[in-house]
């Protein structure tokens, strides 16, 4: 009588998806290898714009080349005058509780605008608590980013911080809401439009600490609070790859496995036959 072993057709089906799997698997693995190693040197090149010297932001002719790959987080300075009547609240969410990030235009000489986020305040401060002590503001309904004749008498200010850039539509399960002033993410293009302005620069800076000591008297609170940025890369990529290749490694045991089983069986299936 026959022991069950498999046809041979069955058994070349099962060695086909065998090899399948542990070739899928070991690839998923390998992958995950040089994501590994892409993230590796994305983190470092990260630290390394960040703690590196402060230089200028990118100038107009720089701007249909900036990317999150090359500029993100770039160490930059920015001079010009802050436009404080056109500050946009966006809301945040920090290690100092709930508030809002405040984005303020920033008029350079040549007309440009930068977006700058001054920096954190807490929900339970109106935005005038973060604009004590400054210029005297330029009304919104007369201001022009063309016209410099409105802003001869307003001191520049230079400001550095971390380049980001923008966060177009909204947070999660939240859209902008331009037309209430409802803001959940800093997405420069809209705020542009938002307030009209134009030549304005495809990221915002991510403001320092010092701004707050720049704008305010010693003897006031330091609102906004600047330099809260967040630099977080997950990197979970070894664990991932060492899950692929351990699926891996247990398709090519289960596959020894049965291919020792079925070579018994089809011995002990031999003998059995012998006269």
């Amino acid at each position: 009588m026959h022991k069950p072993y498999r046809s041979t057709l069955i058994r070349y089906v099962f060695i086909a998806g065998g090899l399948f799997a542990f070739a899928t698997f070991a690839a998923l693995g390998t992958w995950q290898v040089k994501r590994l190693q892409w993230k590796q040197a994305l983190i470092e090149r990260v630290e390394q714009r960040v703690h590196a010297q402060a230089i200028a932001a990118p100038s107009r002719e720089r701007w249909p080349q900036i990317n999150a790959a090359s500029d993100e987080y770039r160490h930059v300075y920015a001079k010009g005058i802050f436009l404080y009547d056109l500050t946009t609240r966006v809301q945040a969410s920090t290690a100092l509780g709930s508030g809002f990030w405040l984005l303020t235009p920033l008029r350079s000489a040549d007309g440009s605008v930068t977006l700058i986020n001054r920096g954190f305040i807490p929900a339970n401060k109106m935005p005038h608590d973060a604009i004590r002590g400054m210029q005297t503001k330029i009304p919104t309904t007369t201001f022009n980013t063309q016209d410099s004749t409105a802003l001869t008498s307003q001191p520049s200010i230079v400001v550095t911080g971390l380049l980001r850039m923008s966060e177009p539509g909204g947070a999660f399960l939240r859209n902008n809401d331009a037309a209430n002033n409802r803001w959940y993410s800093r997405d420069v293009q809209a705020i542009a439009a938002a307030h009209h302005l134009s030549e304005v620069a495809p990221y915002f800076i991510d403001a320092d600490k010092t701004l707050a000591s720049k704008e305010n008297a010693p003897t006031q609170t330091a609102y906004p609070i600047g330099g809260l940025t967040v630099i977080h890369f997950s990197n979970n990529h070894l664990v991932y790859a060492l899950t692929w290749y351990a699926l891996a490694l247990m398709v090519a045991i289960i596959g020894i496995w049965v291919a020792r089983n079925e070579r018994r069986l089809r011995h002990d299936d031999n003998n059995t036959n012998l006269p």
